[in-house]
């Protein structure tokens, strides 16, 4: 009997990324594809690769010379793709290199390498299709591409412009994730909060019902599926104050992750960065009085050229202000062709990692009083896994998205299913994770 021919698949990025391998997966299994757990198993080896800063190219090269070395036939996909000549240059070898997000490409290029099985085996794939993610929770990818310009980013030029997914196709995926037992949906996309505005808004239809591809309509029709809605990179545009009701009400997790890498206005304005900073802080004021509930995360930059110690210090002043409960730091790195390049008044390395060192500090003795504010209170948390030798749950609250926030250790939370909810009541705090007794599960 003929086995059904193999493919290994190497998945490097963001969510985004990530999604797109879902969706590649996806189809290969829909086709009768096998996916293989070993270079050695599999015939052929798709890389879906990230090119947004030097680090993640290196990676993703790095990735495709050992896939090569080990098994010879490889298929190169995602955001590196986009720049074929810097792949093909190094990896002359390759078989095929598509762009990101090309589904189509991809197969393509797998069924002229691997031709596809006879036998397509629909009835073998699940609904919800192929996940790298735990059953418990998914991504749901909104919208592709971006139409800001922001001077040290290349995403428009390596996945284009923004283009808003159908809203009835978004739903029906959503509904398809929360049957198949998904108990939290993350939200993204590069501009979550600009969805439909290529498409001016239009009416779409979701289980014959009208629905404006809009942010506010779709949120809250997700809200109605009965799980965890998180959202992510949201710009705090005004019409996202109309999410924050529906986090007041449960509809929607009380939690915005918001973009918004520096609080200079001169910094922001070389950034090319749609943002201003006392605008930003009166509206999570105004934020937080709807709903006090409400976790903000967000993400900066320092080092970036030109920024001065009264720059950063503006910075350091608006983190004191704003009481972010989550905040990532990064340091300035020139990605190849990217407008900030050519600015004048590079910072010296040893600068800008002092000046991240000095954020994080701050940071961390902020997310420490925060945290400490929850000690007595009743949570309701989401299991991820079990620590048996410890005994005990590690957990999420509704505060924390999946590796990039905090978590909840459950003491005595061993015997707890993973995908399971628990009631927990909060008996420590530290900089970043939560501490506590178990209540009880549903």
């Amino acid at each position: 009997m003929n086995r059904e021919p193999s493919i290994g698949f190497v998945s490097l990025g963001c969510p985004k990324a990530l999604v797109d391998s879902e969706h590649i997966l996806t189809r290969l299994r829909a086709e009768g594809y096998a996916i293989a757990p070993s270079y050695e198993a599999a015939d052929l080896v798709v890389v879906n690769t990230c090119g947004f800063i030097d680090a993640a190219v290196t990676e993703s090269l790095d990735a495709i010379g050992e896939a090569l070395d080990a098994n010879g036939r490889v298929i190169v996909t995602g955001c590196l793709g986009a720049k074929d000549h810097v792949v093909r240059d190094l990896h002359p070898r390759v078989l095929a290199v598509t762009g990101p997000h090309a589904c189509e490409a991809v197969m393509d290029a797998i069924h002229v390498h691997l031709p596809r099985p006879h036998d397509p085996f629909l009835d073998l794939l699940p609904p919800q299709g192929v996940k790298l993610t735990p059953q418990h929770y998914a991504y749901l990818k909104i919208a592709e591409g971006c139409n800001h310009r922001c001077a040290f980013c290349i995403i428009p030029q390596l996945r284009g412009d923004l283009v808003s997914r159908p809203v009835g196709e978004v739903l029906q995926e959503a509904e398809m994730l929360a049957q198949a037992g998904v108990k939290e949906l993350l939200i993204i996309s590069q501009d979550t909060s600009a969805y439909g505005v290529d498409v001016r808004y239009r009416t779409g239809f979701w289980n014959g019902r009208p629905l404006k591809t809009h942010l506010t309509p779709l949120a809250a029709a997700l809200g109605e599926l009965g799980v965890w809605v998180r959202l992510h990179y949201v710009y705090p545009y005004p019409h996202v104050d109309e999410l924050i009701p529906l986090m007041a009400e449960g509809r929607l997790l009380p939690y915005l992750d918001v973009p918004l890498q520096h609080a200079s206005p001169r910094i922001l304005k070389a950034m090319k960065r749609p943002a201003n900073r006392d605008d930003t802080l009166e509206r999570i004021r105004r934020w937080r009085a709807i709903c006090p509930d409400l976790i903000l995360r967000s993400t900066f930059i320092v080092g970036f050229p030109g920024e001065t110690e009264d720059d950063f210090g503006q910075l350091l002043d608006f983190l004191s202000e704003a009481q972010l409960d989550r905040v990532g730091c990064f340091t300035y790195s020139p990605v190849k062709g990217a407008p900030a390049n050519a600015l004048p008044d590079p910072i010296p390395e040893a600068i800008k990692q002092e000046r991240q060192a000095r954020l994080m500090a701050l940071q961390a003795a902020i997310s420490a009083e925060r945290l400490r504010a929850r000690i007595g209170q009743i949570l309701t948390v989401l299991v991820d896994a079990i620590d048996e030798e410890e005994g005990m749950a590690i957990a999420r609250s509704t505060a924390d998205a999946p590796e990039i926030d905090g978590q909840v250790y459950v003491e005595d939370g061993a015997q707890l299913p993973v995908g399971a909810f628990a009631q927990v009541r909060i008996v420590d705090a530290d900089e970043h994770d939560l501490y506590a007794d178990l209540l009880n599960t549903h």
